[in-house]
């Protein structure tokens, strides 16, 4: 055990004991992650901005407002014309536009559905989810004037009546109890996780790097005739790369929740778990590859064919659904979809009878390999000198 404890000190000071390891695997990740939670932890706390205009003088373009903003849904700004209307929108000061047309109300009064406008410059789940919106609010008022015209009565009449309805349905004597309570993973939550399983998984290249350096330099030949086992050197490599990992996570973890106030909508111990179980099988993943990598200037391809590939497939920059079934059915077989699956399973309330089988998962795959990465590791021979 001290020979495992000693290779393992060795390779956390060579990992983050300089100052460039220090700023790469500690700091960097922290200021990186910090700054995408600023940047994304409060988009969905605030409501989108909606620009109105409304030239009508009666109730109807009134109570269409009133049913917005009594929504909670928008931000709901006034522009004097739509002139002002369509240029705020052009300047992205809202995400639309709505724009009631004057003599609104007195058209539904005589039975009629005049037009109204909706300008966005792109169109987006916020614009379509108003448009539905704006068109349920605005059949109803229809319904509404149609009824009051076919109870008899003039022109002025219908408008008064319309006017008196629409001000009592304002009121929402009769409504519905909200049962929705949030209780779904936030949509940022798994754009921050993807980015630090990326920046877990970074590590990979350095232990890689320093173990091939250790057999070039005959490091490893030497440590191996001490004696010390294969399994041993293995492990202490493991357990070295894996503590730093556990520093940066509690660095990461550290400015969001207790510094930013970010909420994961996860107990941070059970965050802490998930990241700490693709770790184990991130230095799994350093371990078989540097057995198997016997070139160091092959070191610098570890991006390219390991990090990246397994980042994209396993859903850190973008939701598994989006990708296609054959590409859904691959992401099995990397630890970062386990690992944001247990995530999300934990933010959507899930406990250990849901859990469990991630965990698993990721601890299986980290056995397999660091048993793999002991048994090809052969630190009796030397690398091939660059």
């Amino acid at each position: 055990m001290d020979k495992i404890l000693t290779i393992a000190w060795n390779m956390i000071k060579r990992t983050i004991g300089s100052r460039k390891g220090f700023i790469t695997y500690i700091l960097l990740p922290g200021i990186v992650v910090a700054a995408i939670i600023s940047l994304t932890g409060g988009m969905e706390d605030s409501p989108p901005t909606i620009l109105y205009a409304n030239m009508d003088k009666g109730a109807a373009g009134a109570h269409l407002i009133a049913e917005l903003k009594n929504s909670g849904d928008y931000k709901l700004v006034q522009r004097s014309n739509e002139a002002s209307l369509k240029e705020g929108v052009t300047l992205q000061e809202g995400t639309a536009g709505i724009w009631i047309p004057a003599a609104y109300t007195s058209q539904l009064a005589a039975g009629q559905q005049p037009s109204l406008s909706l300008y966005e410059l792109k169109t987006s789940e916020n614009s379509v989810m108003l448009k539905m919106k704006v068109n349920a609010i605005a059949d109803e008022m229809l319904e509404t004037a149609q009824t009051v015209k076919a109870g008899g009565g003039g022109t002025g009449d219908a408008e008064a009546q319309l006017g008196a309805i629409l001000k009592q349905a304002e009121q929402h004597n009769v409504g519905s109890t909200r049962t929705d309570y949030d209780l779904y993973p936030r949509q940022t939550l798994g754009i921050i996780t993807g980015l630090t399983l990326m920046f877990l998984m970074g590590l990979v290249t350095s232990s890689v790097s320093l173990i091939m350096d250790d057999r070039r330099g005959r490091t490893m030949m030497r440590m191996f005739s001490a004696p010390v086992r294969s399994s041993e050197i293995a492990f202490g490599n493991f357990l070295g790369s894996f503590m730093v990992g556990v520093i940066q996570i509690i660095i990461v973890l550290t400015l969001g929740k207790w510094v930013l106030r970010y909420d994961y909508g996860v107990p941070a111990y059970l965050y802490f778990l998930v990241l700490a179980a693709f770790m184990l099988v991130s230095m799994g993943i350093a371990s078989t590859v540097a057995g198997l990598v016997r070139n160091p200037r092959n070191a610098g391809m570890l991006n390219a064919l390991i990090l990246t590939p397994t980042c994209m497939l396993g859903g850190c920059f973008w939701p598994l659904y989006l990708m296609p079934d054959y590409m859904q059915k691959a992401a099995n077989f990397v630890p970062q979809k386990w690992a944001i699956q247990a995530v999300d399973i934990a933010a959507a309330g899930g406990g250990w009878d849901e859990l469990w089988l991630p965990f698993a998962i990721l601890l299986l795959m980290a056995a397999v390999l660091l048993a793999i990465g002991s048994a090809i590791l052969r630190p009796n021979e030397a690398g091939i000198s660059a």
